[in-house]
């Protein structure tokens, strides 16, 4: 395993930084401080530096050489409102909000690079160091695309990277094709009429409604999407009613759907607003269906997951880097970047028991330990940039 010396030097600096990020999580827009505290960072390592993109994003742009390459290499800022159990010394100071997937540590493993390869200068063309907000429900890499990221800042190629528990600490995972799944989010508001539960047949009831329609739902998957292709729907909520001897008037289903093909997205799309229509029609109810669709699938492109491997296996050695597993039903809007420019999108082990637990849980937190290892996978890719020519 190569870790750059001076990267594992840093680590006390470097954990610091993570540390800090974790005490201060800042939800979706909402990362003043971070974005803060990283343009500080980065401007004290010389880096040019440029606030406000997607509204709370920053880009600290390194060049050297004279070559016209150039790569961009993504962190996200953003953490989530959960109410950490943690209680080491760094836990969140703000309740309900905490770092429970591991920004702060990307984050802080960027920032190490961008350090180390502003001292070296090792590499010949442009990184743009991309720090992005809302990573989590509120598409922060649109906004970014949408607020001019590659206009303002050209990118060859793009390159994220996340913390993944349960794999073990000095291994690394990426894959050609589908890395993570589509992100969809449905409502469906079922109108019936109220009346007492003692005398049903005076009412429509949207209870019973509610019942058969996540039944149907879940036919989708079954009985319409090819059994080749993978697919989730999943109803997560269920809202109605007041109590014990009232049938409600109204009970809403919320979920989500999860897919690597656009088709697929629109098969179950098209399939969900049928089954509310007819259930609707012979229950003589009110059906209405919001279906909106926040990401789309995480794509990587086979040359460039190539390229992150190649990186991935100066880092850890061949033996600890895995292209043959199976793509995550999570989702990612890192995918927005990947619409608009090649990349690959790879996860870095964080390693089994406490600072390896489940992610989007009260009690994760970042391994500190890998803080050089993610590092210097960054710097990897940075200083071969004379292989990350597009195989166009």
């Amino acid at each position: 395993m190569i870790v750059k010396a001076r990267l594992q030097a840093w680590l006390p600096e470097l954990i610091g930084w993570r540390h800090d990020f974790h005490e201060h999580p800042e939800t979706a827009f909402e990362e003043i401080r971070t974005a803060g505290r990283v343009a500080q960072l980065l401007r004290s390592f010389g880096l040019e530096v440029h606030t406000g993109i997607g509204r709370t994003g920053v880009v600290g742009v390194l060049r050297s050489g004279t070559s016209t390459r150039s790569i961009g290499l993504r962190a996200e800022m953003d953490a989530l409102h959960v109410h950490e159990t943690n209680e080491f010394a760094h836990r969140s100071q703000l309740t309900g909000r905490m770092h429970a997937c591991g920004h702060d540590g990307h984050t802080t493993m960027l920032l190490g690079a961008a350090k180390y390869l502003a001292e070296t200068r090792n590499f010949d063309g442009t990184i743009n160091f991309i720090f992005q907000p809302a990573e989590e429900n509120e598409g922060g890499g649109r906004e970014m695309v949408e607020d001019g990221l590659f206009e303002r800042f050209p990118c060859d190629t793009v390159y994220g990277l996340h913390n993944w528990p349960g794999m073990l600490v000095g291994h690394f995972a990426v894959m050609p094709g589908p890395m993570m799944a589509s992100y969809d989010i449905f409502e469906i508001v079922i109108k019936g009429r109220g009346a007492h539960a003692a005398m049903p047949h005076n009412g429509i009831d949207p209870v019973t409604l509610a019942a058969s329609l996540v039944h149907e739902l879940q036919t989708i998957v079954s009985r319409n999407v090819p059994p080749v292709d993978a697919a989730v729907v999943s109803v997560t909520q269920i809202h109605g009613g007041d109590t014990w001897n009232v049938i409600p008037p109204e009970v809403v289903l919320r979920g989500t759907v999860r897919s690597f093909k656009p088709e697929v997205q629109n098969l179950i799309a098209g399939r969900m607003q049928h089954i509310c229509d007819g259930l609707a029609a012979v229950h003589q109810a009110q059906i209405s269906l919001l279906y909106e669709r926040r990401y789309p699938p995480t794509v990587n492109s086979v040359f460039e997951a190539g390229i992150a491997a190649s990186a991935m296996r100066q880092v850890a050695g061949a033996e600890n880097v895995r292209t043959d597993l199976q793509p995550t039903m999570g989702a990612e809007d890192f995918a927005f970047l990947l619409e608009k420019r090649p990349g690959a999108y790879g996860w870095i082990g964080n390693g089994p028991g406490k600072s390896g637990c489940q992610l989007h849980n009260p009690g994760y937190d970042f391994n500190d330990d890998i803080l050089p290892l993610g590092a210097s996978y960054w710097v990897a890719l940075a200083e071969g940039m004379s292989n990350l020519e597009t195989n166009e």
